[in-house]
């Protein structure tokens, strides 16, 4: 066989098993073609990189600020009379965390169905319309004035919401393959981690323009945080690729590069949205349930604390609300320096040290995992689903979490923190059984 016959299988050989990776090869002729292969790889992907998974990253941290806004505002102003739960009828704490609930209720049920909708309608189309909704909705909450109201927006803001997190990983995943995603995750995750600093930052802000025109300091958080990301979903609508088949920034051998760099059982544009043996294939995956508990245990566990954070550090009695908001940057800022270090540095040992920390912080678990989870679906509709009903349950974080972090368990949060230890302990043994059954099925 000659060395051109030879180069020859080897490029159908990459396309055929999806990868692009260099081989050691005893040809200078065939080493400098998969160079050059490498090299157009690398290039489309700075490219996607920048206009997808830098908007994306950019609008995720708007979209955390608005997640969290509702924490500030439960002590934005309390010393002067004006505190929201004062406003909208002195909300007792059940009330209260029922607020805080409602949000997640139609976000968990509906966000499948919307994932799966990134395919039907293209993802331009779909994610301007995640985004101007809630956008909307958000700022309706600034005209509230009881506790229906309050929980009418809550209730259709979730609505609105699902399905923007699981629909970029979704979106991602017809760019890239998974063994590509878990930087591109981390950064994505690291957006929304700064977004804590971000929102207490801005409350802390408007806190001091309470009373302009009439409105309370926690009205004006919903009004000035919602008009952003009314403009990012007409941004989206005409500039964010949905496809590597057809977009027009890449060339012709770009275009193929990025194709042929995606597995076999990648997500395609051209197959069905909805496949009923795909469906079946993964109900039936035994990874299924144990991936789900990950999701469960992790998210009410881990993430549950951080609905509430601004109180219970409100309630420790070293600050007052304003400073509380402020003390809040501590934890997310301790996040965000895992990450770049976790990003940066080499040493196994270093990295593995900053990775408990980084765990303890909360966030670094989900591009590690996520991954996983995504390689473990093969195909169009087995991804978008598993994404989306895997990551649906992450949000009883929000339905149970508030539940657990009530006030009336404060000062000391000794149930809460109990209840914490033991759920994290479930997301331990569930990822050790996913780990193992992973490995058995390769």
């Amino acid at each position: 066989m000659s060395d051109l016959e030879a180069a020859s299988k080897r490029k159908a050989e990459r396309k055929a098993d999806g990868t692009l990776s260099v081989p050691i090869s005893v040809s200078t002729g065939s080493f400098s073609e998969d160079a050059d292969d490498e090299a157009i790889l690398r290039a489309a992907h700075r490219k996607v990189d920048k206009r997808l998974l830098a908007w994306y990253s950019f609008v995720y941290l708007i979209m955390r600020v608005h997640a969290t806004n509702i924490s500030n505002t439960a002590i934005i102003n309390l010393e002067e009379g004006d505190g929201i739960k004062k406003q909208l009828g002195n909300l007792s704490s059940e009330q209260w965390a029922w607020v805080l609930s409602i949000f997640y209720y139609p976000y968990m049920f509906f966000e499948p169905l919307s994932t799966m909708m990134i395919k039907r309608f293209n993802p331009n189309v779909w994610m301007s319309r995640i985004m101007l909704t809630w956008g909307i909705i958000s700022m309706c909450q600034g005209a509230t004035q009881n506790y229906s109201g309050i929980l009418a927006c809550r209730f259709f803001l979730g609505l609105a919401e699902a399905g923007y997190y699981p629909g970029v990983l979704y979106h991602l995943s017809f760019w890239y393959p998974t063994h590509r995603l878990p930087f591109r995750v981390a950064f994505f995750y690291s957006c929304g981690v700064f977004s804590g600093t971000i929102s207490g930052l801005l409350a802390y802000a408007i806190s001091f323009i309470n009373g302009a025109g009439g409105l309370a300091g926690w009205r004006w958080v919903f009004i000035l945080e919602g008009l952003p990301i009314i403009l990012c979903g007409g941004y989206t609508y005409f500039q964010l690729p949905n496809y590597p088949e057809t977009v027009k920034f890449l060339s012709p051998p770009e275009r193929d590069a990025i194709l042929a760099d995606l597995p076999p059982q990648a997500p395609t544009m051209k197959a069905k949205t909805f496949n009923l043996s795909q469906i079946k294939l993964l109900l039936r995956n035994p990874t299924f349930i144990p991936f789900t508990m990950v999701w469960v245990f992790h998210g009410i566990g881990g993430w549950g604390i951080t609905l509430v954070i601004p109180t219970v550090i409100y309630e420790l009695g070293i600050s007052d609300t304003a400073i509380s908001q402020l003390m809040t940057l501590v934890m997310e800022t301790t996040q965000i320096i895992c990450y770049i270090l976790l990003l940066t540095l080499t040493n196994p040992v270093a990295k593995y040290i900053i990775l408990i920390i980084a765990t303890a912080a909360t966030s670094a678990l989900y591009p590690i995992v996520w991954p996983e989870r995504i390689r473990a679906a093969k195909g169009t509709t087995t991804a978008g689903l598993a994404i989306g009903f895997t990551n649906a349950m992450a949000q009883l974080m929000g339905i149970v979490g508030p539940q657990i972090y009530q006030p009336k368990f404060g000062p000391d949060y000794k149930i809460s923190y109990g209840c914490s230890i033991a759920l994290l302990a479930g997301a331990t043994i569930s990822i050790v059984v996913t780990w193992g059954l992973v490995r058995k099925g390769g």
